[in-house]
């Protein structure tokens, strides 16, 4: 079975979130089980650093008034849009500005790209798999402009995060090669406007997002984002189908991130790894004071505006803090207040930095993922391989994922008291050494490698390919 990815990042060429994850590890996992994976993604600049092969192949796509010329690149069974002026720029969808002005093109250009080579080279796949709006008129260009090249192609689009649409003035539809007859409400129309997602939603054989619970959440007012009534109307084809994590870069007894290995059977490198991260972060070096961090995005949906707003009251603990990321420029300042305001209690780096990531999970007591939503979450994952104890919202794949009391704890309310009360039982149960140690080696005993949501996959596709 051949199956093509349509993405707009994948790891380790570009990243900004978990979908770069999922389609740079997903298909390794799927080859195993004999599903021949291409992965379709702009060449951008991030990405010249990289071998790859410049294929004989140029594609051209009409675009509204005029056509672009574009090339292939190939690394692997990865496949690399290239177009200078749309993808060698400093950022993947934008800059300290916003936005850019052109991401209607640019996308739309890696839709058509990628299904014209496809088409050119006669590599017909049997599923044609898009994922989030940046790809989100796939399925519908497999209906229309390329159902002669793949008449028997299905499609499957994933929701990685449904808050993110790509919604676009509806003068710019021509540029898509799609007729007015398109921009309806039962089509690609939201609120007079277009919009990239929902032409997934509306067209895909299947859709799947990344957790069983956010599959649920979606469907309603709350965390539906203005589509719960297109989900709710296609729920016969949404599936929920859990992330995984890649446990050859996510595994504390051979990262060569951490100051000492560590497992399971043997946790004595866990100290050294808190020790180390201490020193790293000017704290003081103490094993009896818990570290709680926080790892990824800073932005609201993850929750860390409750963390800033609470965190008064968690530092009135015997407790130190790590804050790593980047993110929306006022919880970065506020996380910088609090390194500010609370010397040698909190480190704030404002960085991307994955060894740096890898370093203060495996040295941290607790990870904090307050998230206000939450389609899947990784770094939850990586915490209960590392032995790092999760305090979450209970949302989303936290939900799948964090057994509350078991592997980590739970609290419900977006609300700092709340988020509060969860860290003081957390550390309740910290001072309990016998406790503690069971709880990590619970959660270390979890497995969310790939490999069963790869079956999932597989047997989404085989399903689809049969009907």
């Amino acid at each position: 079975m051949k199956v093509a990815f349509i993405t707009s990042e994948v790891v380790p060429y570009s990243k900004t979130g978990g979908l770069a994850d999922v389609v740079g590890a997903l298909p390794a996992a799927l080859a195993e089980l004999g599903v021949e994976v291409s992965v379709f993604s702009p060449y951008y600049g991030s990405v010249r650093k990289y071998p790859t092969e410049r294929l004989p192949h140029l594609v051209s796509v009409p675009m509204g008034f005029r056509s672009e010329w574009g090339a292939i690149r190939r690394g692997g069974h990865f496949y690399f849009i290239e177009h200078d002026v749309f993808y060698n720029r400093g950022g993947l969808y934008g800059d300290g500005g916003g936005d850019y002005k052109d991401n209607l093109f640019r996308y739309v250009f890696l839709m058509r790209a990628a299904l014209e080579y496809l088409a050119q080279t006669g590599a017909a796949p049997d599923i044609l798999h898009a994922h989030d709006w940046q790809a989100g008129l796939v399925p519908l260009y497999a209906k229309t402009l390329y159902a002669g090249a793949f008449p028997n192609a299905k499609s499957v689009f994933t929701i990685h995060n449904l808050a993110y649409q790509g919604r676009f003035w509806k003068e710019f539809l021509p540029a898509t090669g799609l007729g007015w007859n398109h921009f309806t409400f039962l089509d690609l129309e939201m609120h007079d406007q277009i919009n990239f997602l929902k032409g997934g939603l509306v067209h895909a054989d299947a859709i799947t997002t990344v957790s069983p619970t956010y599959a649920h959440e979606i469907q309603h007012p709350v965390h539906g984002w203005g589509l719960d009534g297109v989900l709710r109307d296609r729920r016969s084809h949404l599936h929920g189908i859990l992330n995984g994590v890649d446990y050859k870069e996510w595994n504390p007894a051979a990262d060569p991130h951490l100051a000492a290995k560590y497992s399971s059977k043997s946790m004595g490198g866990k100290a050294a790894c808190k020790a180390a991260l201490q020193k790293r972060c000017g704290l003081p070096e103490r094993p009896e004071a818990p570290i709680l961090s926080i790892v990824g995005r800073l932005a609201e949906q993850k929750g860390v505006d409750l963390f800033v707003h609470g965190a008064d009251g968690l530092l009135q603990h015997d407790v130190q803090v790590v804050i790593l990321g980047t993110g929306e420029r006022w919880l970065e300042d506020a996380a910088r207040s609090l390194a500010w305001r609370y010397p040698g209690k909190v480190s704030t780096h404002i960085a991307f930095d994955n060894a740096f990531a890898h370093q203060i999970i495996a040295g941290s007591d607790l990870l904090m993922v307050p998230s206000k939503y939450e389609p899947c979450g990784l770094t939850q994952l990586y915490a209960l391989r590392y032995g790092t104890v999760p305090v979450v919202r209970t949302t989303g794949g936290l939900v799948d994922t964090v057994e509350h009391g078991v592997t980590g704890f739970r609290f419900d309310h977006y609300r700092p008291d709340s988020m509060q009360w969860a860290v003081g039982e957390a550390l309740g149960v910290y001072r309990d050494s016998e406790r503690w140690a069971k709880m990590q080696q619970a959660g270390m005993a979890r497995d969310f490698s790939w490999d069963a949501s790869a079956r999932k996959y597989e047997q989404l596709y085989r399903s689809l390919t049969k009907a």
